[in-house]
């Protein structure tokens, strides 16, 4: 039988409200960036045809790609806060030579 070998434990997630934040923010800069680039292609359609196109575009992307890689990109950036040597305290960041 093989050794078994420990799983690190895995790192919190984030609260409900920065996830809300981060969404929202993914959510506002994509429906921007669509309205920039597909506005002039969707000026003559109808509102209710503007805004299926919009959120099929915006929904997808933002759930598939634009949420994880920030979700990863917290974690990574986390961790690494851990590592030199910072310790959460009370929802904040403190070096820990304070």
């Amino acid at each position: 039988m093989p050794p078994v070998r420990p799983t690190p434990p895995a790192a919190a997630a984030p609260s409900i409200h920065l996830r809300a934040a981060f969404t929202w923010l993914a959510v506002y800069f994509m429906i921007m960036a669509t309205q920039l680039l597909l506005g002039p292609l969707l000026g003559s359609l109808s509102l209710p045809l503007r805004t299926f196109v919009v959120t099929g575009v915006v929904v997808p992307t933002v759930v598939y790609a634009l949420v994880p890689a920030i979700l990863r990109t917290y974690g990574a950036l986390r961790r690494q806060g851990t590592r030199r040597g910072t310790k959460r305290t009370k929802g904040m960041w403190w070096p820990t030579w304070r």
